[in-house]
């Protein structure tokens, strides 16, 4: 069985366009000589890949297998240009992030900014999504890190790499009822209207489900698009927020804001890196993991671990 790189980049971009004439375009054929070369691919691993109607294409269950390793290949061999350009042209790279609220809105503009600074020829694409989100594209391929928070299911295609700390806390004006308390459970907090992240935002999406599990309502009173934002709505009043205690201590400098813990046992969330092959990883992703990694802040939420000096002992979840 032989297999052209070409004709599985021609695949991607047809399955990705949902149209074998949008895949074809971008492959930069005709649409004949594209279908022709599907159906060669198709004849080659005995199995139909795409089901075929007036709207076009849709993967069927062995053209999402395919998919699967055809990104990974591709991948690789996106890895190997940039990995031997750098001999030619200085180091290079790209790299595909899938990050939380938190990593995208806090830390990883910082961390980015200083890895990218004195590396001219790597290019990363940073997006924010959801954490299932962020899982299913490290394992299917389509992005080459992810950062999460919280406990991530065990996968046999997942490295895991725990880098800190995230403990999540109740906001509130200095003069709030619950200002005076050590710590309160999250339950408590509904009581009081909450001012909170934006629709769809990982955070966001994770306290509804914790509010889900009481039983109880999320009194949402208004969801904005930063943490700052948040923190400024507190301080005058309009409720109390949910946030990393980092963000919250930043802010609690200039706003009258005071952060009270929460009680609960999943406020405190391990923080992660999460690849699918940490080995085939190009250089610039394995540097940018090692600077993740050795990271240390004055604050408590954001340090390695006692004891972790290599530049990685990743954990392999088998499943």
């Amino acid at each position: 069985m032989h297999f052209d790189i070409p004709d599985l980049r021609l695949f991607i971009h047809v399955a990705e366009a949902n149209s074998l004439t949008g895949g074809a375009r971008r492959a930069c054929l005709s649409t004949a000589a594209a279908s022709m070369r599907i159906k060669s691919l198709e004849g080659q691993l005995g199995s139909r890949l795409f089901y075929r109607d007036s709207q076009g294409v849709e993967l069927t269950p062995a053209g999402h297998d395919l998919l699967v390793h055809a990104r990974a290949i591709m991948r690789q061999v996106d890895y190997i240009k940039d990995e031997f350009s750098q001999y030619a042209e200085g180091e290079s790279g790209h790299l595909r992030i899938f990050a939380n609220t938190t990593a995208v809105s806090d830390f990883m503009p910082d961390v980015l900014a200083s890895f990218l600074v004195n590396r001219p020829g790597v290019t990363i694409d940073l997006q924010e999504r959801l954490t299932n989100d962020i899982i299913r594209g490290v394992v299917d391929g389509s992005t080459d890190l992810g950062v999460v928070a919280g406990p991530v299911s065990p996968h046999k295609k997942l490295e895991i790499i725990p880098f800190s700390v995230d403990r999540l806390v109740v906001v509130t004006r200095k003069d709030h009822e619950l200002a005076i308390r050590k710590a309160v459970p999250f339950i408590e907090t509904l009581r009081y209207p909450h001012i909170g992240l934006r629709e769809g935002s990982t955070l966001f999406n994770f306290l509804k489900e914790q509010s889900s599990e009481t039983g109880l309502t999320l009194q949402m009173r208004i969801q904005v698009f930063g943490f700052e934002s948040a923190c400024r709505m507190v301080s005058r009043g309009v409720g109390i927020s949910i946030l990393p205690r980092s963000i919250a201590h930043r802010y609690a400098d200039f706003l009258d804001i005071a952060t009270i813990d929460l009680e609960d046992e999943w406020a405190e969330r391990e923080r992660s890196l999460i690849v699918r092959e940490f080995d085939a990883l190009p250089k610039c992703g394995k540097e940018l993991v090692e600077k993740i990694r050795n990271l240390a802040s004055p604050d408590a939420t954001f340090k390695l671990r006692e004891g972790e000096s290599s530049l990685v002992q990743s954990v392999k979840k088998e499943g």
